[in-house]
């Protein structure tokens, strides 16, 4: 297996611990422990309009993306999927949802969420992987 696909997955895995954390929070509507940044910061981020797109918890989209991810790129390596394009597609995507989710947080919100970030930084590292590939 190519050092891409291994990081792809190992981010995959990551992502969807990370996202069904979030998930999990949002399922039970309790605060999740914000790490690094004051706890209203993650709690202000948590309970904004934009935690939400279509009216759909954006911790659900991420979850659905990363475990897309972890599929599709354990049946490109199986050999089942004959192309790469569709999880390239799906690291454009979260890439572009996570960019523009960070400069909410950055400059509408002024807070940011640890969870938020940590998603962020693993699609800027599945983008230049994959932008490496």
């Amino acid at each position: 297996m190519s050092i891409n696909l291994t990081l792809i997955l190992i981010l995959s895995v990551i992502g969807i611990i990370n996202t069904g954390y979030l998930s999990y929070h949002t399922i039970k509507k309790t605060p999740v422990k914000c790490f690094f940044f004051p706890p209203e910061w993650c709690l202000k981020v948590q309970q904004s309009k934009f935690s939400r797109t279509l009216g759909f918890p954006n911790s659900y989209a991420g979850l659905a993306m990363y475990c897309g991810l972890l599929i599709l790129t354990l049946l490109f390596y199986a050999g089942a999927l004959a192309v790469f394009w569709p999880i390239s597609a799906i690291i454009w995507i979260g890439f572009l949802f996570s960019l523009y989710f960070f400069i909410i947080q950055a400059f509408v919100l002024r807070a940011f969420c640890t969870w938020c970030v940590v998603s962020f930084i693993e699609f800027v590292l599945l983008f230049i992987i994959n932008f490496l590939r």
